[in-house]
C-alpha cells in the first residue's frame, strides 16, 4: 500500500481521545502469571509465542523498522478468546432474512441520529459530493451503519484483536489461510502505521476485527484512502467527523464510483425468468439491461435506459419470496466496503431515510 506521507499523521487529539486499555506494557513475568491464572491452554500474550516472535522480526526487516520497537509492539498483544468465533460463518443451513438485516439498521435510532449527524456536516458532506461524486446519503448511510455516528466503534484494543486473527485465525474457517493472511497484512499494515505516527500500539480501540474510527477503517483502507478534510494537517478518523466524511468519499471514489449514477434500478421477474443465468454472476454487474430483460428480468424506463452493466441482486427473505433489484456498477463499489447485498441496501436504505427525514 501506497506511503500516507507527511499529511497523514494520525492526530495527537484522536489519541488522547481513546481509551487505553489496562495492562498495555507488561512483562514477560507478568504475562505467563496471567497466563497461568486465566488457566489458559496457551500463552494468553504475544510476547510468550515463538511465532509471533518470529513474525515481528521478519516484518521489522521487511519494513526497515527497529526490531526491538517491533517486538515490543506485538508482544503487548493478548489473544482474544471470543474474536476467533465471531469471525465463523452462520451455520450452514441458516436462512438470511433482508427484512430482519433492514431493521437493525434502517430505524428509529439510527435515522435520528444521522439526521443530526448530516445537520453538523452538511458543508462537509456537500464539498464530498463536489470533490468525489459520492452523495451525502451514501455517506450518512455508512457511517450510520458502521457506528451509529460515533456511538459505537468498538472497544477492541486494535492490536490485540489485529494479532489474534494473524495468528489464531479459526482453522475450520472455510477460507481460513486466506483470511489469516489477510489480517497478517493489516497487522503489518497497522504497526507501521502505528510507527510513522507516533501512536503507541496499544492505544487504539475498534472492532474485533481491527476496524478503526467512525468509518471503521481497515489499517490499509486508513493507510491509502484516509484524507484530512478539515484542514487541520492531521487525520483524525474517530474524533474528526469531516475527516471520517472526506475519507469514505474518497475510498469509493478509489473503488470506482460513477457520480450521478444511480445504485439499482427496481426489477419484476416474469414467470419464465432465467435465474440460474442471472445470478451466476452474483452481484458483479454483468448484463446489458437488453440482455437482462431478454433473461426474464423486467425493468422500468430508468432501468432499459441505463448506459452501464447490470446485476440480479437478491435479497432473501427468510421462508418468504425474495426481493430484487437490479444493481449498477455504484451498487457493486458499496460492496468493495463491506462484500454483502444485505448491507449494500442497508446503506443505501438507511441514507433515504435519513434524507427522507430531512426533507430531501
Amino acid at each position: 500500500m501506497p506511503h500516507p506521507g507527511p499529511t497523514r499523521a494520525i492526530s495527537r487529539r484522536a489519541v488522547t481521545s481513546l481509551l487505553i486499555a489496562a495492562g498495555a506494557s507488561w512483562t514477560g513475568a507478568e504475562a505467563r502469571n496471567r497466563s497461568k491464572s486465566a488457566g489458559a491452554a496457551e500463552p494468553t500474550a504475544y510476547l510468550l509465542r515463538d511465532d509471533a516472535m518470529r513474525w515481528a522480526d521478519e516484518m521489522a526487516e521487511r519494513r526497515g523498522l527497529d526490531v526491538e520497537w517491533t517486538r515490543q509492539a506485538v508482544g503487548q498483544a493478548v489473544f482474544l478468546r471470543q474474536v476467533p468465533r465471531l469471525m465463523l460463518p452462520p451455520a450452514r443451513g441458516t436462512a438470511k432474512n433482508w427484512r430482519a438485516y433492514r431493521s437493525r439498521f434502517v430505524e428509529p435510532l439510527r435515522i435520528r441520529a444521522g439526521v443530526r449527524f448530516w445537520q453538523r456536516n452538511r458543508n462537509a458532506l456537500a464539498r464530498a459530493q463536489a470533490e468525489f461524486g459520492v452523495p451525502p446519503e451514501i455517506v450518512v448511510g455508512i457511517i450510520g451503519v458502521e457506528t451509529i455516528y460515533g456511538q459505537n466503534m468498538g472497544n477492541f484494543r486494535v492490536i490485540d484483536a489485529l494479532a489474534t486473527l494473524s495468528f489464531d485465525f479459526p482453522p475450520e474457517h472455510p477460507r481460513a489461510a486466506e483470511r489469516q493472511a489477510y489480517f497478517s497484512g493489516e497487522l503489518e499494515q497497522f504497526l507501521s502505521l502505528c510507527q510513522r505516527s507516533g501512536m503507541a500500539p496499544a492505544q487504539p480501540l475498534g472492532s474485533y476485527a481491527g476496524a478503526m474510527g467512525l468509518p471503521q477503517f481497515m489499517p490499509s483502507s486508513w493507510v491509502k484512502y484516509a484524507i484530512d478534510f478539515d484542514g487541520d494537517g492531521q487525520i483524525d478518523l474517530w474524533a474528526s467527523e469531516p475527516d471520517a466524511i472526506g475519507s469514505v468519499a474518497n475510498y469509493f471514489k478509489g473503488y470506482g464510483w460513477q457520480s450521478g449514477l444511480p445504485t439499482h434500478y427496481p426489477v419484476q421477474l416474469s414467470a419464465e425468468a432465467d435465474l440460474d443465468a442471472l445470478l451466476a454472476p452474483d452481484i458483479l454487474p454483468s448484463f446489458s439491461p437488453v440482455r437482462f430483460e431478454a433473461l426474464g428480468a423486467e425493468l422500468d424506463a430508468a432501468g432499459r435506459a441505463h448506459a452501464g452493466p447490470l446485476a440480479l441482486i437478491e435479497l432473501q427473505n427468510g421462508g418468504d419470496e425474495p426481493s430484487y433489484v437490479a444493481g449498477t456498477q455504484n451498487f457493486y463499489v458499496i460492496t468493495r466496503y463491506n462484500w454483502s447485498s444485505y448491507y449494500a441496501m442497508a446503506v443505501i436504505e438507511l441514507g433515504q431515510a435519513v434524507a427522507q427525514a430531512l426533507g430531501r
